[in-house]
């Protein structure tokens, strides 16, 4: 073999060691400009060829490498074995220590404790989920870094998930077609995590929990009823809750996001506006019969509770006095559309039509309508450009009563 052809034959091998971990990398990492191309179908592809390509590279690479460090000049010996040792470097960091699955890992010990015996603080957010009798609350910070914690309700298995890219949490059944799945982490696209059943190899987004590739493509996970608030409000309502326990494991991590459920980023134009809506800006997001609104959550924040419609559905939006827990109820009851005030201590709402008082959990406690339930409404709250992505056709509260097309902000 020539030495021109042992030239191309390296050149060829490492273009395949590198070229395709490079993109795929890329493509499920939040990379500037990455996370905007529609490339799900691109990447998902890309994985099956990705070892293939790898294992073709090295055999392509071999020969030349030898002849290379057996026959070769210094300055050949130097530049191709510094570009095979930036190949295997580059891999180490693509494949291993930034590979979203290890990045973020699950928690080696997944415990729970009463309140009693809790250490978690109760200003933090979590994710509280009921099943029967039981009641489990999930911290965010502790699941902004895990990003899905598989775990069980009673005997109802979970998928609990949260991106904090999106600031998505949601909660599924793990069971495709009868069969419980062990999902993992993928990595990202439109700055959402996507996660994949071992069964089928499909992907799915976490915000939605619908296949957006493979076998399963347009498939829906089964969501599970979850609320997003304090682990104070939430051990109000449920006082048996069991809470999940930080893994000392992954403290440092933690600690990270110690402040995460608390700061909403700004950047100079919501400075100098503070109206101003950004891509990171929070919404409380509601999806209902196909029709999907967002309410901007500095302006729910200043008129803490809202009677509106969505599609034919009367609904009332309100935010705790905590300003972090939040509920979204059917303001119909008996057939008659009330509407809500806040109690004057704050302590819960009041029906117009009655000074009927309820609390946060949704139950009259006082009043003619004593006794009755108001349905609850799943609401979720996350980044504006993570709702308006996946709910494109959103309309959009700002505060003026009115609804706002969608907006380009």
């Amino acid at each position: 073999m020539s030495t021109r052809v042992l030239t191309i034959v390296f050149w060829l091998g490492i273009f395949l060691l590198l070229v395709p971990a490079l993109i795929h990398a890329y493509l499920l990492m939040p990379f500037p400009g990455s996370q905007d191309m529609e490339a799900i179908w691109f990447v998902y592809y890309l994985e099956k060829i990705v070892l293939p390509s790898r294992i073709i590279g090295f055999m392509l690479v071999a020969w030349p490498l030898w002849k290379t460090f057996t026959q070769g000049n210094w300055q050949q010996k130097t530049i191709r074995g510094s570009v095979f040792l930036f190949c295997l470097g580059l891999l180490y960091f693509t494949d291993w220590m930034y590979k979203a699955e290890r990045m973020f890992e699950e928690p080696e010990i997944i415990r729970f404790s009463d309140a009693k015996q809790n250490i978690v603080p109760d200003s933090l957010l979590v994710i509280g989920v009921v099943e029967g009798n039981v009641a489990k609350a999930y911290p965010v910070n502790y699941l902004g870094y895990h990003h899905k914690v598989q775990d069980s309700v009673g005997t109802t298995p979970v998928l609990v998930t949260y991106c904090t890219m999106c600031r998505t949490g949601r909660v599924y059944s793990p069971v495709i077609n009868g069969k419980y799945q062990a999902f993992r982490l993928v990595g990202a696209r439109h700055y959402n995590a996507v996660i994949e059943d071992p069964d089928t190899k499909s992907w799915w987004y976490q915000a939605t929990g619908e296949a957006a590739v493979g076998p399963l493509k347009g498939k829906m996970l089964q969501e599970i009823n979850a609320e997003q608030l304090s682990l104070r409000s939430w051990l109000e309502k449920y006082p048996h809750s069991l809470v999940l326990q930080p893994d000392s494991t992954y403290a440092e991590s933690y600690d990270g996001l110690k402040r995460y459920d608390r700061l909403q980023p700004i950047d100079r134009d919501s400075t100098l506006n503070p109206d101003t809506l950004i891509r990171k800006s929070w919404v409380l997001g509601v999806d209902m019969q196909g029709k999907a609104k967002a309410y901007d959550w500095k302006q729910l924040q200043k008129h803490q509770l809202v009677n509106d419609t969505i599609g034919q559905v009367p609904v009332v939006v309100m935010i705790e006095k905590d300003s972090l827990s939040f509920h979204v109820w059917n303001r119909k009851v008996n057939n008659e559309t009330l509407v809500f005030t806040l109690d004057s201590t704050r302590s819960g709402l009041r029906d117009t039509a009655t000074q009927s008082l309820w609390n946060y959990t949704g139950e009259c406690i006082e009043g003619t309508f004593a006794g009755k339930q108001l349905t609850k409404i799943q609401a979720y709250q996350e980044y504006w450009h993570s709702w308006k992505f996946f709910h494109p056709s959103t309309t959009l509260w700002r505060g003026d009563n009115k609804l706002n097309p969608l907006v380009n902000n």
